[in-house]
């Protein structure tokens, strides 16, 4: 699964507030079990308070969320079905990730 693929969110708990799962886990290590993704969800549904944490993304023409702070590791077989790339978000979600680990 190439990184910064927007997979459909299968968890039946969370995907009415989560709709999508950002898979940013390097392509090196495909042959894992696992995959790190960011929960994504509409802009309207989370507060943006650092805005270098939460990136905003245009997704169909509506305007979306990187809950970055919410970072996880999930089983690559839970990922729902891909619906898109945001690798044009390149800058902006490794800024994010870098802003989490290390404050820069």
């Amino acid at each position: 699964m190439p990184q910064f693929d927007l997979h459909e969110n299968r968890n039946q708990k969370t995907k009415g507030l989560i709709p999508y799962l950002l898979d940013i886990q390097s392509d090196l290590l495909a042959d894992l079990a696992t995959s790190v993704v960011i929960p994504v969800c509409l802009a309207g549904t989370a507060t943006r308070g650092m805005t270098r944490l939460t990136s905003k993304v245009e997704i169909d023409g509506q305007s979306y969320l990187l809950l970055t702070p919410q970072l996880a590791s999930i089983p690559r077989k839970e990922l729902g079905k891909t619906v898109g790339n945001l690798s044009n978000n390149r800058s902006e979600i490794v800024g994010a990730v870098d802003f989490l680990l290390a404050g820069i």
